[in-house]
């Protein structure tokens, strides 16, 4: 028989970035002076969850110790299951070419099959690999269904999760975060975590009802190497892009239940499953800087020039994953928010550029200010390392005839950018899809020629 299900909630979140948070769903289970003592509180067993190696600076460590009715090690065997539309290898190393073409997709349609979050990820390109803990992944998902009975965890690297359409509710060990659209969530190495709709779940059998939606989706990067931290502002000065206080962590709160459950693992880049007789979200207390978080990206200070020139995209940047040459990072996330370009005699919108980086975008909402048209909120585009990209013919006609003494303002609008120093590979499955867009190469065809040897 199973035990009826008891869950504990506390509503509020913890506020700050990297903090060594603390909190107790029970009064009195976090032990005090001992991290590990001989009995804890309440039963409890001690398990800490490490997400960089041991030894790693003070600054860079994180780590979270939890407290929780069973040890993270009860469960029964792990076997392969279908890894449905995730890929785990990119380029040579899954026999795909990787053209220097410029790039884009339409929407992902929404599932008609019932698919929960887990079964709704595509595998859209990467590089990189899980094994080396190196590199990323980029992945579109697309969920009709909640995770009940399903859990998950990825060892594979952190989980920077980008709804577009649709709220999500993550329910982690270390407790809630509600996630709608523009807003990020990032989920931690290792952290076993399930995914609600509550937009979903609102509609049931009438899907008239207020609220309701029949499926989600947006984007997700898989980062394989160190954590995601704040860039360092430099001559920004103490504050400005996102701010350490906006970035919020949960609470602790625990689910006492017993049943047939399924644990899924993505492992070196394979989907795993095993039978576990109880939630595995049941940690009652915890202390420490491994744990998830939300962001809301509205709250983005944005810094632009007011004087002339468009500054470079890092001027965006959110958050950043460090490597092992300074200043060049393995995977950077920017934003394009609403904004005033008051820059005088400059070309405003994003200029013709080829970068060493490569860029995956996404548009979670409105338009996109450097393309007049065929980029969607849902799509997605990448331009690799030195394919040439800007802004398409009609946008740069405007930009070149626009009156620049006044300020233009960019309103309702969120696109961003998943930016890495290795090129992203595309997978075989993104290039066949019936949404990659085929033309997307003539938007530039109509850019005349201007030149005129006589004319200054």
């Amino acid at each position: 028989m199973n035990r009826p299900e008891t869950v504990v909630a506390a509503p509020a979140c913890q506020s700050g970035f990297g903090n060594e948070f603390a909190t107790e769903a029970l009064p009195g289970a976090l032990p005090v002076g001992r991290n590990s003592p001989q009995r804890c509180p309440y039963g409890l067993y001690a398990e800490q969850i490490s997400g960089t190696a041991f030894t790693a600076p003070r600054a860079e460590n994180r780590r979270t110790w939890t407290y929780r009715i069973r040890p993270g090690a009860l469960h029964g065997p792990f076997r392969r299951i279908a890894d449905r539309g995730i890929v785990g290898a990119f380029g040579e190393a899954a026999g795909v070419e990787t053209p220097p073409s410029q790039l884009r997709w339409s929407p992902l349609p929404l599932p008609d099959a019932t698919t929960d979050f887990v079964d709704g990820l595509f595998t859209m390109g990467g590089n990189g690999d899980a094994a080396s803990m190196t590199g990323c992944a980029v992945h579109l998902y697309a969920a009709n269904r909640s995770m009940r009975d399903r859990f998950f965890y990825d060892a594979d690297g952190e989980l920077l999760i980008v709804p577009q359409q649709g709220t999500l509710r993550l329910l982690t060990e270390l407790g809630e975060l509600v996630v709608p659209p523009l807003h990020i969530a990032v989920v931690p190495r290792g952290v076993r975590f399930r995914v609600e709709l509550p937009e979903v779940d609102a509609g049931g059998p009438d899907a008239d009802r207020p609220g309701a939606l029949a499926a989600v989706r947006g984007y997700v990067c898989e980062n394989f190497g160190a954590p995601l931290r704040l860039p360092d502002l430099g001559p920004i000065g103490s504050n400005g892009l996102a701010n350490p206080r906006d970035f919020l962590s949960p609470v602790a709160r625990y689910e006492d239940r017993e049943g047939a459950f399924e644990l899924v693992a993505k492992f070196q880049g394979r989907l795993w499953a095993a039978d576990i007789g109880h939630s595995p979200l049941d940690v009652v207390a915890w202390h420490g800087n491994h744990v998830p978080y939300l962001y809301d990206l509205r709250r983005f200070n944005t810094i632009g020039s007011i004087s002339f020139d468009h500054p470079d995209p890092s001027i965006f940047l959110v958050l950043q994953s460090v490597s092992d040459t300074p200043g060049v990072d393995t995977l950077d996330f920017v934003i394009f928010p609403p904004r005033i370009l008051a820059a005088e005699d400059t070309f405003r919108p994003p200029w013709f550029h080829r970068n060493v980086a490569s860029e995956f975008m996404g548009l979670i909402h409105g338009v996109y200010d450097a393309k007049a048209e065929g980029f969607s909120p849902g799509g997605a585009s990448l331009h690799n390392c030195m394919s040439g990209h800007g802004p398409d013919a009609g946008t740069f006609e405007k930009a070149s005839a626009a009156d620049t003494s006044v300020a233009h303002y960019v309103r309702d609008t969120m696109a961003f950018m998943f930016e890495t120093r290795a090129v992203i590979h595309p997978t075989a499955q993104a290039l066949a899809l019936p949404t990659l867009q085929q033309d997307y190469w003539r938007c530039w065809q109509g850019l005349a020629r201007h030149f005129d040897p006589t004319r200054r």
